[in-house]
């Protein structure tokens, strides 16, 4: 069951075309989750691609799919730890930074504004979503959008278009470790 989450909500990551992805599971039982979060791991880490549960509630959990290598560079960004920094993450260190995300989100009713960073969206469009509080976004899409609207529209339509055909490829027997790219 969670393979065709990962594959709805995450195939961009599996592809290689996006640092990390996020998506809400539920379920009946946390030991089937956490015994399923193992079982992928096990077919995804060697490819670079590695899945945690960032939050818990009573019957769902917030499931954080990520590359590595990718998620690292997104964090190096220019821009990225100061922004970080004003939210008492420290260091660039990414286990760290997961750690300290983690905490954020139990300490909070919704997302912190911050999580776009880990998800990979422009610096831009976070901080304009952060200083904006979400309103006037020039488009709204995947993420809410304050700059290079026509190149992020660009970029909404292969994130798309991958998770239809991976949505396809699934359906017709494909596994997800097939399905994953390599790093």
């Amino acid at each position: 069951m969670l393979e065709k989450y990962l594959v709805e909500n995450c195939a961009p990551t599996l592809a290689g075309i996006k640092s990390a992805n996020l998506f809400n599971y539920s379920f009946e039982a946390r030991e089937t989750v956490l015994q399923e979060l193992v079982e992928v791991n096990h077919k995804l880490n060697g490819k670079g691609v590695s899945i945690e549960a960032l939050a818990w509630k009573e019957h769902s959990v917030l499931i954080y799919t990520y590359r590595r290598s990718l998620l690292e560079k997104e964090l190096e960004r220019e821009g990225v730890r100061e922004l970080l920094s004003r939210y008492g993450y420290r260091g660039c260190d990414m286990e760290g930074s997961l750690k300290h995300l983690k905490e954020r989100l139990y300490e909070y009713q919704c997302f912190p504004h911050e999580i776009g960073v880990f998800l990979g969206y422009p610096l831009e469009d976070v901080k304009g979503f952060i200083r904006n509080k979400g309103e006037g976004c020039k488009y709204c899409g995947l993420w809410k959008v304050y700059c290079n609207e026509q190149e992020t529209r660009k970029l909404f339509e292969k994130l798309q278009k991958c998770t239809r055909i991976y949505l396809q490829v699934f359906a017709d027997g494909r596994s997800i470790t097939q399905m994953t790219v390599s790093a």
